[in-house]
């Protein structure tokens, strides 16, 4: 079954990590999860930390309501990913949202990206049912 592939871009908490026999003895020495708290919590401005709290809490509605049927991504803009994306899909303001590569909605209007979401669900649902139906075939 296709899913209906959702990317958006935006502003999002980035932790840098050490090496991995470093994180080990941050970690029994108990430095390990303070400092990546601490991290997060410092990565971006409040305002920009409360509206990536509203898009998650918007993810999770997103998987919980479609589950398999949606695959939702979240591209830090501020990452080389989120560069080029934003380059291609002309996206000059975060939060953007690509659904199935095409730019559907820059804006924290939450409400009308969930009714996007669903129409692009139903759309793709739609397509599998009307392409698994029996076609009969009549002579002319």
């Amino acid at each position: 079954m296709e899913a209906v592939d959702v990317q958006v871009i935006t502003y999002a908490p980035t932790a840098f990590y050490h090496c991995q026999h470093c994180e080990i003895a941050f970690g029994q020495v108990g430095l390990g999860a303070s400092i990546h708290r601490e991290q997060a919590r410092e990565a971006l401005p409040a305002e920009l930390l409360d509206d990536y709290a509203r898009l998650s809490e918007v993810v999770r509605d997103l998987r919980e309501r479609f589950g398999d049927r949606v695959r939702v991504r979240v591209v830090d803009a501020a990452s080389l990913e989120g560069f080029f994306k934003s380059l291609r899909f002309r996206a000059r303001r975060y939060p953007a949202v690509i659904i199935d590569g095409v730019k559907v909605s820059v804006s924290d209007d939450y409400e009308n990206l969930v009714a996007q979401v669903e129409a692009a669900a139903e759309e793709v649902t739609t397509t599998i049912v009307d392409e698994s139906s029996p076609r009969v075939q009549t002579d002319a």
